[in-house]
């Protein structure tokens, strides 16, 4: 019985210190306080506003690097959320019948699809620029 109670009070303190484990970064340049009473507040991540289409400036590219030779329709330039950048990184999927992802503040579609890209953008209402060629 003894065990038991020692092994709960254990995986507890383990528990308490992969909390605190990651605790430190979000406290990066925090100076020590000898006020007992301190305690510090995480002011949060700076969110971008999402712009609306007509003051984004989206380039569409056609990208082959590191791909092993395969074409990737890349567009960059969104400046907002990451859900919207997700949501219409979704759209894009859709309505050209492909894969792709979001990453990195960046949309992959696989395969060429610039044309109908800057099409269903332009539609959308954003500024849009062919960018490499």
């Amino acid at each position: 019985m003894a065990n038991s109670v020692h092994y709960r009070q254990f995986t507890g303190y383990l528990e308490i210190k992969k909390i605190m484990a990651n605790d430190w970064k979000d406290r990066l340049g925090v100076v020590f306080s000898t006020n007992r009473d301190f305690n510090y507040e995480n002011e949060g991540k700076n969110e971008h506003q999402t712009l609306p289409p007509q003051q984004q400036n989206i380039k569409v590219q056609l990208d082959r690097k590191k791909r092993n030779g395969k074409n990737v329709t890349l567009i960059t330039g969104f400046v907002g959320a990451e859900e919207d950048l997700k949501a219409m990184g979704k759209i894009l999927k859709t309505k050209c019948g492909v894969g792709g992802t979001v990453k990195d503040g960046e949309i992959l579609i696989q395969g060429d699809f610039c044309n109908k890209i800057i099409e269903i953008l332009k539609s959308e209402g954003y500024k849009v620029k062919r960018a490499g060629g």
